[in-house]
């Protein structure tokens, strides 16, 4: 009876202990090439693919030595794949011509997905405003859902604010961004798309822009034509006071043009000249370098030819 119990114990610490060849045959059974046409994008992927000078790097790269680093993709229900990570590789395989990629599959829910998918994206080196932004939510989400909802014991408004708390604090010692600028990251979320585009060209600051995360889409959108109107961006000071008549219930589309009327102290010497207009003025054996120059060149001989035509007239 003593001997069965030692060979069952036995067996059971077979299945436990791997080799590091047994393990790495396992993950490789994992990692197969799988039509394209079975493979779904991320739901509201929030990072961008752009077939810019980069990706054609990619493409060729693909086209010479295939897919080095298999992406990731999860399975889901109706037999089709999920893209996890590997959105751009995807993207230089059908670019290529290819019809598979290269592929891990790996067994996560869509909470565990949504993490892994932000973290492998944040290892690129340009992440823009827009994308750090939605990338954000949805993980804070993810985390908020894994922690799962507090008992019956602990439902106190001040329970859920810890959870909370302790989310960001996890997600700002991996990703390196403070709680208070992950917050901010998030508020961007709120933006209308033409206000959100202006902070990704780098035309409205974060500050800036996470006051005017606090406006409806109305006021928003009012916010958006005085630019345009203006052809210049709300300091932080007017935001902050247009979110202050916001909430005062006092924002109105004159309100905001009054506001944004106001000449800035960054735009009291600002002289905008229209390129297309300026250079047909110009020879064209003058190189674009040297047009600042020729136009103060050509604005003193203008000014010397006014002030001789003064004299001349008041004699």
């Amino acid at each position: 009876m003593a001997g069965r119990k030692s060979d069952f114990t036995l067996t059971k610490l077979d299945d436990l202990f791997t080799t590091q060849a047994q393990r790495d045959e396992e993950q490789l059974s994992k990692i197969r090439d799988i039509p394209l046409e079975l493979i779904d994008d991320f739901p509201d992927h929030p990072f961008k693919v752009r077939d810019d000078e980069d990706m054609m790097q990619l493409v060729e790269s693909v086209k010479e030595r295939g897919v080095i680093t298999p992406a990731t993709v999860r399975q889901k229900e109706d037999g089709r794949y999920e893209l996890v990570s590997g959105h751009r590789r995807k993207r230089a395989c059908e670019l290529a011509g290819f019809e598979t990629l290269r592929s891990e599959i790996v067994d996560l829910n869509r909470d565990e997905a949504t993490i892994l998918m932000v973290e492998s994206n944040f290892q690129r080196s340009e992440i823009l405003p827009s994308e750090k932004a939605f990338a954000y939510k949805m993980r804070l989400e993810a985390m908020k859902r894994q922690a799962g909802r507090p008992s019956k014991e602990n439902a106190s408004p001040v329970g859920i604010d810890l959870r909370g708390k302790q989310s960001l604090d996890l997600m700002s010692e991996e990703c390196g961004d403070s709680r208070n600028q992950i917050h901010r990251y998030v508020r961007l979320t709120n933006l209308v798309p033409e206000l959100l585009e202006f902070v990704d060209e780098g035309r409205i600051k974060m500050r800036p822009a996470v006051e005017l995360s606090y406006l409806d889409e109305d006021c928003q959108r009012d916010v958006v034509d005085e630019i345009d109107l203006n052809d210049a961006t709300p300091s932080h000071d007017q935001t902050i006071r247009m979110r202050k008549l916001f909430n005062e219930g006092n924002l109105t589309t004159e309100a905001i043009h009054a506001v944004m009327s106001e000449e800035k102290p960054n735009q009291k010497e600002k002289i905008v000249l229209r390129g297309d207009r300026v250079r047909q003025l110009i020879p064209k054996n003058i190189p674009v370098s040297q047009t600042e120059d020729f136009v103060c060149k050509a604005l003193e001989h203008y000014n010397k030819f006014l002030r001789n035509r003064a004299e001349r007239d008041s004699r």
